[in-house]
């Protein structure tokens, strides 16, 4: 019987338990698995990311994954209710908490997990908030503070291009913040 992709994949994670593993390691380790048995190795960052949305795999951080038989054996992963949905979308004004568009903007919205569900986070009112698509694929991307430090970053680099110094000025303050809760320091400006 052919093995399939995903189950390479967490044989590979199951044999080094706890360990935080890059994909590019994983690729390197499983490419001999995977060609045996005709697979595609371009495949396996898509099915680590995959893996890690079912609940299997821990994301650490972007392209980084951990396997934790304990959490995979809890892992119960399912999305708000319809009736959550709603009461999170009118708390919020129909609107992205981040931007403030929503869909009479002709934007579309989703109700998104603070605390992630792969993480631990639950499907309760307080653990919803409403995003807009382009935020809430931000933030599945990278977490929230990143998410954050990556804007400013990219308003910085906007701001020095317009020598607009006001905005030069915000974004200086907002990463002397940063650096000061030492958040997110591997993201270099």
């Amino acid at each position: 019987m052919d093995p399939s992709r995903k189950s390479l994949i967490m044989d590979y994670f199951k044999k080094n338990p706890k360990r935080e593993i890059h994909t590019s390691k994983v690729r390197e380790e499983v490419k001999e698995s995977f060609e045996t048995h005709g697979k595609k190795l371009q495949d396996i960052s898509t099915d680590v990311n995959q893996l890690h949305h079912e609940g299997r795999l821990i994301k650490v951080n972007l392209g980084v994954y951990k396997y934790d038989p304990n959490y995979d054996q809890q892992v119960e992963l399912r999305d708000f209710t319809e009736a959550v949905k709603e009461v999170i979308f009118r708390r919020d004004g129909y609107k992205c908490v981040i931007c403030g568009l929503g869909e009479q903007d002709g934007v579309t919205i989703d109700a998104d997990h603070k605390i992630a569900r792969s993480k631990g986070g639950s499907n309760t009112l307080a653990n919803g908030q409403t995003l807009c698509r382009k935020h809430n694929t931000l933030k599945k991307n990278y977490s929230q503070t990143e998410a954050g430090k990556r804007y400013f970053k990219h308003l910085y680099k906007m701001a020095l291009e317009n020598q607009d110094n006001k905005m030069i000025a915000f974004c200086k303050e907002v990463f002397v913040v940063y650096d000061k809760h030492d958040v997110d320091r591997h993201i270099k400006l």
